[in-house]
């Protein structure tokens, strides 16, 4: 009789946009056990029959399980969930309710979450993630995972960092899942803060407007967006000037369609476009034969090193043939890996930084187009 793996990975929205790219890598793991979960039982056990008749290594069972529901720490019990991969945004106005219930199961948790509030407050389940002996993790996506992971990997050749400016660019031709719009449009036009020229300054999303160059990718349009990395980064890396976060949308007649948006939430006329995410999502979607599937992604940190000298790093993240969707999953699977083979041993809640190193990220997408190159420079 063949011996049933030891570790149970419970996927909240495993048959999602991203619950469906993590539950696709982590099948090949001999040693798990995949709980593909959503609220309709038919889709999660379709797509656990297609795992499996893709050859999956791992067993995988597709199951219903709403994360709404009030008793999610007894389900989560009953199922022998080592670790529990929240994939069910938008994150933006949720509540930690997933996260305690899994504390209350004596489960690890992971989510994909990208909202500044949400990411950002994770500390406050700490102490009680602590004393269940369980690690809670928020924000293993794009940010603030990867986006640390770059920093954290340069920040020892700099005495000072001035600035750390951000951008993601992604290609009109991906899909894009409903609770990503429903969280793009959750800040647009709506003020926020973020650490600028050694000051707290107000914003607002989808505004600041401009162009930028990206090599092998063109000219993008860019706007000012609310993230967990503008409210983390300051402190984290001591940034004594600014830490920016702008993201465009391919096609400009989008950009531009959401920075009128953001002036009419702006001016009063528009309270919120969360409603309309649906709508949007849809005329979107019309839009997907247009552009490219070329994305990327860019951290450029400035500073001086211990000699006075300043020094710039510019980090350049490409994406070509639709691969781009991957890299907000790939944190998730990096630490569902490390979990499962007993690699950490932090306990606690945190942010998702400093658990995934631009060595592990490089690994996690080998085989895939994606790429990134630095290029540094420093003055007297």
């Amino acid at each position: 009789m063949s011996r049933e793996p030891a570790y149970r990975i419970l996927i909240l929205g495993g048959y999602g946009h991203f619950g469906g790219r993590i539950a696709h890598a982590l099948a090949s793991r001999g040693d798990c056990h995949l709980l593909v979960a959503g609220r309709d039982s038919g889709r999660a056990q379709q797509a656990a029959a297609k795992l499996l008749d893709a050859g999956a290594a791992a067993v995988v069972e597709g199951i219903a399980v709403d994360a709404a529901r009030p008793d999610l720490a007894d389900v989560i019990r009953g199922l022998r969930a080592n670790l529990v991969i929240h994939t069910a945004g938008p994150f933006q106005g949720q509540s930690y309710d997933v996260a305690r219930a899994c504390i209350g199961a004596g489960a690890h948790y992971v989510d994909l979450a990208d909202g500044r509030d949400f990411v950002a407050g994770i500390n406050s389940l700490d102490a009680a993630a602590r004393e269940r002996g369980v690690l809670v993790v928020s924000g293993a996506s794009t940010l603030p995972a990867l986006s640390s992971a770059v920093v954290d990997h340069y920040r020892r050749r700099f005495a000072t960092v001035a600035s750390i400016r951000i951008s993601i660019v992604p290609g009109n031709r991906m899909p894009r899942g409903l609770s990503t719009v429903a969280g793009v449009l959750s800040y647009c036009g709506k003020p926020f803060k973020r650490w600028q020229h050694g000051a707290w300054q107000q914003v607002h999303g989808w505004q600041d407007l401009h162009r930028m160059s990206y090599p092998q990718i063109g000219r993008r349009w860019l706007a000012s967006c609310d993230v967990p990395d503008l409210a983390l980064f300051p402190q984290r890396y001591d940034v004594t000037d600014t830490v920016v976060f702008h993201a465009g949308l391919e096609l400009a007649s989008m950009q531009l369609s959401l920075w009128v948006m953001s002036w009419l939430t702006r001016l009063g006329i528009v309270r919120s476009w969360v409603p309309a995410a649906g709508f949007l999502k849809a005329a979107g979607d019309k839009l997907m034969n247009f552009g490219t599937d070329a994305g990327g992604m860019h951290v450029e940190i400035a500073g001086s090193d211990a000699n006075g000298r300043s020094r710039r790093v510019f980090w350049l993240l490409t994406a070509f043939k639709g691969h781009g969707p991957e890299i907000p999953c790939v944190a998730a699977i990096v630490l569902a890996r490390k979990l499962a083979s007993g690699q950490i041993a932090a306990r606690g809640a945190q942010p998702c930084m400093g658990l995934m190193t631009l060595e592990d990220f490089s690994e996690a997408v080998a085989g895939r187009e994606i790429s990134w190159e630095e290029k540094t420079t420093s003055s007297s």
